[in-house]
Protein backbone atom coordinates (compact mmCIF):
# COMPACT_ATOMS: atom_id res chain seq x y z
CA UNK A 1 0.00 0.00 0.00
CA UNK A 2 1.51 3.63 -1.25
CA UNK A 3 0.79 6.45 1.33
CA UNK A 4 1.12 9.80 -0.27
CA UNK A 5 1.60 12.79 2.30
CA UNK A 6 2.60 16.72 1.33
CA UNK A 7 3.34 18.96 3.97
CA UNK A 8 1.76 22.44 3.78
CA UNK A 9 3.37 25.34 5.73
CA UNK A 10 0.65 27.09 8.20
CA UNK A 11 2.97 30.08 8.20
CA UNK A 12 6.15 31.35 8.14
CA UNK A 13 8.97 32.66 11.04
CA UNK A 14 10.44 36.05 10.89
CA UNK A 15 13.88 36.23 12.88
CA UNK A 16 17.00 38.23 12.87
CA UNK A 17 19.45 35.30 11.54
CA UNK A 18 19.64 35.91 7.35
CA UNK A 19 22.22 32.75 6.95
CA UNK A 20 22.83 29.32 9.12
CA UNK A 21 26.62 30.83 9.55
CA UNK A 22 24.84 33.53 11.54
CA UNK A 23 22.77 31.02 13.69
CA UNK A 24 25.45 29.23 14.17
CA UNK A 25 27.46 31.74 16.08
CA UNK A 26 24.98 33.32 18.37
CA UNK A 27 22.99 33.13 21.26
CA UNK A 28 19.81 31.69 20.03
CA UNK A 29 18.46 30.99 22.97
CA UNK A 30 18.23 34.54 23.38
CA UNK A 31 16.74 35.18 19.61
CA UNK A 32 13.48 37.15 20.08
CA UNK A 33 11.52 36.07 16.85
CA UNK A 34 7.88 36.39 14.96
CA UNK A 35 5.85 33.65 14.00
CA UNK A 36 3.25 34.40 11.52
CA UNK A 37 0.21 32.51 11.47
CA UNK A 38 -1.51 32.31 7.82
CA UNK A 39 -4.62 33.98 8.37
CA UNK A 40 -6.87 30.80 7.40
CA UNK A 41 -4.93 28.82 10.61
CA UNK A 42 -5.13 31.36 13.29
CA UNK A 43 -8.48 29.55 14.60
CA UNK A 44 -6.40 26.76 16.09
CA UNK A 45 -4.38 29.66 18.26
CA UNK A 46 -7.17 29.48 20.42
CA UNK A 47 -6.02 28.74 24.40
CA UNK A 48 -2.48 28.65 23.40
CA UNK A 49 -2.57 31.61 25.09
CA UNK A 50 -2.40 29.68 28.39
CA UNK A 51 1.72 28.34 27.35
CA UNK A 52 4.98 29.09 28.18
CA UNK A 53 6.54 27.32 26.32
CA UNK A 54 5.66 25.78 22.80
CA UNK A 55 6.89 23.23 20.22
CA UNK A 56 8.02 24.41 17.00
CA UNK A 57 7.84 22.12 13.81
CA UNK A 58 9.59 23.72 10.81
CA UNK A 59 10.95 22.78 7.37
CA UNK A 60 14.67 23.14 6.77
CA UNK A 61 13.93 25.21 3.44
CA UNK A 62 17.83 25.30 3.12
CA UNK A 63 18.54 22.03 3.65
CA UNK A 64 20.96 20.04 0.79
CA UNK A 65 21.47 16.88 1.64
CA UNK A 66 24.40 15.37 0.45
CA UNK A 67 25.72 12.65 3.46
CA UNK A 68 24.70 10.23 5.73
CA UNK A 69 28.23 11.47 7.66
CA UNK A 70 28.23 15.09 8.32
CA UNK A 71 30.08 17.91 10.44
CA UNK A 72 28.38 19.30 13.29
CA UNK A 73 28.08 22.88 13.27
CA UNK A 74 28.52 23.79 16.69
CA UNK A 75 31.45 20.82 17.21
CA UNK A 76 32.88 20.28 13.35
CA UNK A 77 36.14 19.16 14.19
CA UNK A 78 34.60 15.21 12.84
CA UNK A 79 32.22 13.67 10.63
CA UNK A 80 29.61 12.18 12.74
CA UNK A 81 26.07 10.35 11.31
CA UNK A 82 23.90 12.93 10.78
CA UNK A 83 21.18 11.49 13.19
CA UNK A 84 23.39 12.00 15.72
CA UNK A 85 23.09 15.73 15.10
CA UNK A 86 21.22 18.80 15.07
CA UNK A 87 22.52 19.37 11.50
CA UNK A 88 20.22 20.43 8.88
CA UNK A 89 21.23 18.68 5.93
CA UNK A 90 19.35 15.66 5.88
CA UNK A 91 17.13 12.94 4.50
CA UNK A 92 14.04 14.98 5.69
CA UNK A 93 15.21 18.14 6.52
CA UNK A 94 12.29 18.77 9.48
CA UNK A 95 13.53 21.06 12.58
CA UNK A 96 11.98 20.62 15.60
CA UNK A 97 12.05 23.95 18.35
CA UNK A 98 10.89 24.11 22.01
CA UNK A 99 10.79 28.28 22.44
CA UNK A 100 9.44 30.55 24.99
CA UNK A 101 5.60 31.58 24.40
CA UNK A 102 5.77 35.50 25.06
CA UNK A 103 2.85 36.58 23.45
CA UNK A 104 -0.05 36.33 20.78
CA UNK A 105 -1.40 39.44 18.78
CA UNK A 106 -4.46 37.59 16.30
CA UNK A 107 -2.10 35.66 14.48
CA UNK A 108 1.12 36.92 15.31
CA UNK A 109 3.06 34.77 18.13
CA UNK A 110 6.59 36.39 19.69
CA UNK A 111 8.87 33.75 20.66
CA UNK A 112 11.96 33.30 22.31
CA UNK A 113 14.82 31.17 21.78
CA UNK A 114 14.28 30.05 17.80
CA UNK A 115 17.26 28.65 15.97
CA UNK A 116 16.54 28.54 12.44
CA UNK A 117 16.88 31.90 9.50
CA UNK A 118 14.28 33.88 8.69
CA UNK A 119 11.61 32.96 5.52
CA UNK A 120 11.46 29.19 7.22
CA UNK A 121 7.97 27.86 6.82
CA UNK A 122 6.52 26.65 9.95
CA UNK A 123 4.58 23.29 9.38
CA UNK A 124 3.60 22.47 12.75
CA UNK A 125 2.62 24.24 16.56
CA UNK A 126 2.30 22.27 19.61
CA UNK A 127 2.19 22.65 23.44
CA UNK A 128 4.81 22.08 25.41
CA UNK A 129 4.10 19.66 27.79
CA UNK A 130 5.41 18.46 31.53
CA UNK A 131 5.27 15.02 30.22
CA UNK A 132 8.03 16.26 27.59
CA UNK A 133 10.28 17.03 30.16
CA UNK A 134 12.77 14.15 30.52
CA UNK A 135 15.69 13.95 32.41
CA UNK A 136 19.13 13.65 30.01
CA UNK A 137 20.96 10.22 31.14
CA UNK A 138 23.60 10.46 28.31
CA UNK A 139 24.83 13.25 25.73
CA UNK A 140 26.62 10.49 23.33
CA UNK A 141 29.63 12.13 21.92
CA UNK A 142 28.72 15.68 23.12
CA UNK A 143 29.45 14.62 26.92
CA UNK A 144 31.62 17.08 28.74
CA UNK A 145 31.04 20.24 25.65
CA UNK A 146 29.63 23.35 26.85
CA UNK A 147 26.05 23.22 25.15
Amino acid sequence: MKVSYRIKPIGIIHCSFKTRDEMTGSKRIENIAEIELYKEYEEGLGDIDGFSHIILVWWMHKSHYRNLKVKPLHFPEELRGVFATRHPDRPNPIGLTVVQLLERKRNILRVKGTDMIDGTPLIDIKPYLESDRKDVGKLGWLTGRNL
